[in-house]
């Protein structure tokens, strides 16, 4: 079966949700697994999973389920995980810290080749192997390795500037964990904003209508 064409982002934003749950399986040793058992898993119903899956091509057999494996392979081919695209981090603060040690860039379609802080008690000092640089030289380390990608983790008041540079620099891919809405000024760049108050007062919402607390 082929794949569909406008394919909506609620489906691509589940991919990944099922590339971590077989990874797991994986680690397990489990060979294949039915539509059903991942709904059981997953919360989701057996009908939405085949038919997320059903957007990008036929991978399961009927009465079989799916193989491990092959569907986890299938998925991160389709999200793009071995692309290796050259990122750079900005903001070397305690997020950007956080994110430059803990998160697997490499695993999961992206490079990171640095990290840039504008405070010289940041400044030269050493995250994941990475050496802070100065963000002063930003503009000559763009244009010699030519990154795609940015994570932004600076404070709102100072993306905009960044952003601008960022942009005429070729860069229009985001990670953007800063309050600034991006895509709203640079409508053909692609922005992943990280809201973390977003999830929490989601969080704290839930818990209020409970009825458990």
């Amino acid at each position: 079966m082929p794949k569909r064409d406008n394919i909506s982002m609620s489906v691509i934003r589940r991919l990944p949700r099922y590339y971590r749950f077989l990874r797991l399986l994986q680690s397990k040793g489990v060979v294949r697994i039915s539509s059903t058992e991942l709904s059981s898993k997953l919360g989701l119903t057996a009908s939405q999973i085949r038919q997320d899956l059903n957007c990008f091509g036929g991978f399961g057999q009927q009465g079989y389920g799916y193989i491990v494996d092959q569907l986890c392979a299938e998925i991160a081919n389709i999200l793009g995980l071995s692309n290796c695209y050259k990122t750079i981090l900005v903001g070397a603060g305690n997020l950007g810290q956080a994110i430059a040690s803990h998160m697997s860039f490499e695993s999961e379609g992206f490079h990171l080749i640095g990290i840039f802080d504008n405070s010289p008690h940041k400044i030269g000092t050493i995250i994941n192997d990475h050496p802070v640089l100065d963000i002063a030289g930003l503009d000559e380390f763009c244009r010699k390795e030519k990154p795609v990608m940015a994570v932004l983790c600076i404070p709102r008041e100072s993306v905009g500037p960044l952003a601008e540079k960022l942009y005429t620099m070729g860069i229009k891919n985001f990670w953007n964990f800063s309050h600034y809405d991006l895509a709203m000024k640079y409508p053909d760049a692609l922005v992943e904003n990280v809201h973390l108050n977003d999830s929490l007062m989601t969080l704290c919402y839930r818990i209020s209508n409970s009825g458990t607390q």
